[in-house]
């Protein structure tokens, strides 16, 4: 099949996410043999402030990095509508322009002969519904959202029956141990600072333990305002700007453990949905601790894949116990590679996503087939 993939950038992954999921996503399908392109806008505001951060070097990383990944730019609708026309599968995902969104959904109705769908990652349906609401999603055939609380939110608008959990995952040809092991030492979180959704809990969850388990922390990310840069500081956290996405694995390849810290509408609004982080770091076979969140859906096992630490005080326990003693690390790290492995890896998503399109189009086959067998018999 032909897939086209409306997303804000493949190219680039400052302070975008969903890039990491999307990538793998689309390799997994080409390694299917399945053609695949991605569409983004010329104006992409990611790729713009990596090209500002790093370079425009950065951007031909990507490039020489994924050279399975076959990438266009449009400049406008109609651009976007003349790729879309093409395809047997078109995805759009929620950080695409809502003109956009329109458009390719107004071609969908107007007899465009591709399974049209909307993938929504993100917690602006809770967080910001007026915004989500606001989409023209009239001609689009389903919903895929990445939790099964967000799926509840688009069946109380109507769409039951036309929405699939589609969780994210790891893009296991990129993340896995290293093949020659090495010394760890330390703690790394890789992560941007976000918009005040948990500043606090990275105090109390990640710095200040760190800091008073006697732990180095080195932070990758970006969007780190002053403030944030003299609490890092304050807490004796190493701090060392943006990372590409692809250089990840070598980063916890180097550390003892890392941390999960969810923002706080993933523990409040939206609870069960864990960060794109979770899956690539236990699939790198990096021991994990984990603050509160309620992994509702069962993806993982709580105190066998990773650690728990509901209180301060738990952190730094967990902190000071993977710090000194490396083969408990291992064998939590065993553990959570072993459940990635076989049930959270972009292979695995690629195919469950052929058969929820399977199912669209067998379902919106059925009244023409219908129509036909009533017609025949008279």
């Amino acid at each position: 099949m032909r897939f086209v993939y409306f997303t804000h950038a493949l190219t680039s992954c400052w302070n975008h996410g969903n890039a990491h999921f999307q990538r793998g996503l689309l390799r997994a399908l080409a390694a299917l043999g399945h053609r695949v392109l991605a569409l983004e806008p010329a104006d992409s505001w990611s790729r713009a402030n990596l090209a500002a951060d790093q370079g425009d070097g950065a951007v031909a990383a990507f490039h020489a990095r994924f050279p399975d990944l076959q990438v266009q730019r449009y400049n406008d609708a109609d651009a976007a509508e003349a790729a879309a026309a093409e395809a047997d599968v078109v995805i759009v995902h929620e950080w695409t322009d809502p003109a956009i969104v329109a458009a390719i959904g107004r071609l969908r109705r107007a007899g465009g002969r591709f399974t049209l769908l909307f993938h929504d990652t993100h917690h602006r349906a809770v967080s910001d519904p007026a915004a989500m609401r606001a989409f023209d999603l009239s001609g689009y055939d389903a919903i895929l959202a990445f939790g099964a609380t967000l799926a509840q939110v688009y069946e109380g608008w109507g769409w039951r029956g036309r929405v699939f959990v589609f969780h994210e995952a790891a893009d296991l040809r990129l993340f896995h141990p290293p093949s020659q092991p090495a010394p760890r030492s330390g703690a790394v979180w890789i992560g941007n600072w976000g918009d005040g959704e948990r500043t606090a809990e990275l105090e109390t969850f990640l710095l200040r333990p760190a800091s008073d388990a006697a732990v180095t922390l080195d932070v990758h990310g970006v969007r780190y305002p002053a403030e944030a840069l003299r609490m890092l500081s304050r807490y004796g956290a190493r701090y060392h700007g943006w990372l590409a996405n692809a250089a990840a694995p070598d980063r916890f390849a180097r550390h003892a453990f890392t941390v999960h810290v969810p923002r706080r509408y993933y523990t409040e609004m939206l609870p069960g949905i864990p960060t794109i982080r979770v899956f690539e770091a236990l699939a790198s076979g990096i021991p994990l601790i984990c603050a509160p969140w309620n992994d509702s859906e069962g993806l993982f096992r709580p105190g066998e894949d990773y650690l728990v630490a509901r209180t301060e005080a738990e952190m730094r326990g967990h902190m000071r116990r993977l710090g000194n003693e490396p083969e408990a690390g291992a064998a939590l790290a065993a553990r959570g590679l072993e459940r990635v492995r076989t049930r959270h890896g972009c292979d695995i998503r690629a195919r469950e996503l052929l058969r929820i399109i399977d199912g669209i189009v067998g379902r919106i086959a059925q009244p023409e087939a219908a129509i036909g067998a009533a017609g025949g018999g008279g």
